[in-house]
């Protein structure tokens, strides 16, 4: 006979139970609770780049109000009478001057100042390495094409929010990048002048700069990337999490672990390994030591003046720009073709396409159906080609931008290195795109050379007839789903360009123009392996008593590159291979579906 014993509520128990009762009937938060505790998320080390933005964007919050706290955001001019001697007696501004205080008199403050600003550059790169991967693995495809745009706007917020941010020091650096800014705003043809006006509030520098860019920098900027992040999340949960491919994944369903508790737990410990390692790099490596640039004088000129890394590109492209005849003089307005073309006809060309690419490809390729499962790189040779050659022009405006110290470190002339740059900048994307798409049709062929073939396995067998052979090792289902589960892709085919009765059909000549982009997509392709070539490639005749077991049990094959391989079938029955990864959707033996 055994006895129940009910514990007691303590105090405290009885309090947070009612606290949660009094909130669940004022706000029904029970139901989203719960709905979004079991809410399933796959595993992988890639999906956790988006986090790592979403921490160190918490991390320059937390640092971004202690800073504030000592800040001073005005251009008011002073005298310097602080610790660091070399500046002692220098009129400057209260804004470097309060940076000064900030690094050398409050208690922590250089720790503060370097935390914010490592955390800054890790945000920007973790969401340029982010939208990589949602790139190359084609997750930004329907339904999630919107938020793909929400993701682009929080990429340009960050930029803004970096580049006011490193300005307000207002040290000869920043200084210097405002000057650049000023001239990039005044390319601009008509309202370039009445805009820069509008910015510096009269002419540069102005008196006003600095505290619209404090403004931007604490107040509007940090809003409206919550506002996105909270929306880029709500995306996240409405669609459902993205998987890489792998046997038992499907557009229907998600292989992973809940929310609760997993996710939380791991999504907690991970917020504090992202805050110690950038704690630990802000403790350990100096970064914008604005003491040794000194307030902002437009004077001093000397090597080594480039911005933070994420605008660094904007740096190359103007000093790759030749110079010469290129200024227009037309009516009123100078037309400045080496500040607008390279600040800013080329980059906007750049971010639109960024920007619209979802919608290019889903309207060439005529794609309507929603993916859930992610693409293979290889699988999408041009997408990944296109995608290489951007971050290859990418990388060659960074080291463009840094001539002078490449030329000063290595001794070179920077002419030269110059000269080098303007033809890499042509050169390097296209050999770029050309490499990276052959490379992926040649991973395409193995792919379909281990499906048919198998695995070498160096073992060498001798038939009675003298003939040598070289024994393969077969693939297993769930590898073999890996390599065949996508589904071939090729060029539109278009109708016609008249009826039946010889009238000219509506929309022919847009439909042409999608048919001929659409080739250059899918022309150059290698189809996945289909049943009927599996079939054939593991009928060897009197080698078949040579292979292993598994290549001589045939699965079910239903038609189509991703029905190729169906879960293990021993004596007529299905067995079970556990943690989703049956290798098709479970279905009952009368064919309907069993997933609830």
């Amino acid at each position: 006979m055994s006895t129940a014993t009910t514990a007691t509520p303590t105090r405290t128990g009885r309090a947070a139970g009612a606290t949660a009762d009094y909130l669940d009937q004022r706000t029904s938060v029970g139901g989203a609770v719960k709905e979004f505790a079991r809410k399933v998320f796959p595993d992988h080390w890639s999906f956790l780049l988006g986090e790592i933005a979403l921490y160190s964007f918490v991390t320059i919050l937390i640092s971004g109000v202690f800073l504030t706290m000592f800040y001073v955001p005005s251009m008011n001019e002073v005298e310097y009478t602080g610790p660091w001697v070399t500046q002692q007696g220098l009129h400057m501004t209260e804004a470097y001057a309060s940076t000064l205080r900030l690094s050398f008199e409050v208690r922590g403050g250089l720790l503060m100042r370097q935390i914010h600003h490592w955390a800054a550059l890790i945000f920007v790169a973790s969401i340029v390495v982010h939208m990589m991967r949602v790139f190359f693995t084609g997750a930004f495809r329907k339904p999630r094409e919107l938020n793909w745009v929400v993701g682009f706007v929080l990429l340009v917020l960050s930029l803004l929010a970096g580049f006011s941010g490193y300005s307000l020091p207002d040290d000869v650096l920043s200084g210097n990048g405002l000057r650049i800014t000023d001239g990039v705003v005044r390319s601009i043809p008509v309202i370039g002048s009445y805009l820069s006006y509008f910015i510096f509030g009269g002419e540069f520098p102005g008196t006003d700069l600095i505290p619209r860019l404090y403004t931007v920098h604490v107040l509007l900027v940090p809003a409206l990337i919550l506002a996105l992040i909270g929306l880029h999340l709500l995306f996240v949960v409405l669609h459902k999490h993205t998987q890489y491919p792998g046997s038992g994944r499907t557009d229907k369903n998600v292989v992973g672990y809940p929310l609760f508790p997993v996710y939380v737990a791991k999504a907690g410990g991970f917020f504090f390994v992202v805050f110690g390692v950038i704690a630990l790099m802000a403790a350990t490596m100096t970064i914008n030591p604005v003491w040794n640039y000194g307030p902002y004088d437009p004077s001093p000129v000397g090597a080594g003046a480039q911005p933070d890394w994420y605008m660094l590109f904007l740096e190359g492209a103007l000093r790759l720009m030749p110079g010469g005849p290129t200024e227009f003089v037309i009516g009123q307005y100078t037309l400045t073709l080496n500040v607008l073309i390279p600040a800013v006809v080329v980059p906007g060309i750049l971010f639109s396409a960024l920007a619209l690419y979802p919608f290019i490809e889903a309207a060439v390729t005529d794609d309507r159906r929603e993916h859930h499962v992610l693409d293979r790189p290889r699988n999408r040779p041009f997408r990944t080609a296109f995608g290489v050659a951007i971050l290859v022009a990418f990388f060659i405006l960074v080291l463009a931008g840094s001539n002078d110290i490449i030329a000063t470190h290595f001794l070179l002339s920077i002419n030269d290195i110059t000269y080098v740059f303007r033809v890499l900048i042509f050169v390097g994307p296209a050999l770029a795109f050309w490499f990276t798409k052959r490379f992926c049709l040649s991973l395409q062929r193995k792919d379909r050379e281990l499906v048919l073939h198998g695995h070498e396995s160096a073992r060498i067998v001798r038939f009675a007839s003298g003939e040598y052979i070289e024994v393969h090792k077969p693939l297993d289902e769930h590898e073999r789903w890996l390599r065949v589960q996508h589904d071939p892709l090729r060029p539109l085919e278009i109708g016609p360009a008249e009826d039946a009765r010889g009238v000219r059909r509506k929309g022919h000549r847009l439909d042409a123009l999608r048919a001929r982009v659409s080739r250059v997509f899918y022309e150059d392709r290698v189809e996945p392996v289909t049943p009927a070539e599996w079939l054939a490639a593991q009928s060897h005749g009197e080698h078949d008593a040579l292979e292993a077991p598994a290549a001589t049990q045939a699965p079910q094959l239903t038609g189509g590159g991703r029905h190729l391989v169906e879960p293990d079938v021993q004596d007529g029955e299905r067995r079970p291979t556990g943690g989703g990864r049956n290798l098709v959707e479970p279905t009952d033996p009368d064919g309907t579906d069993r997933r609830g």
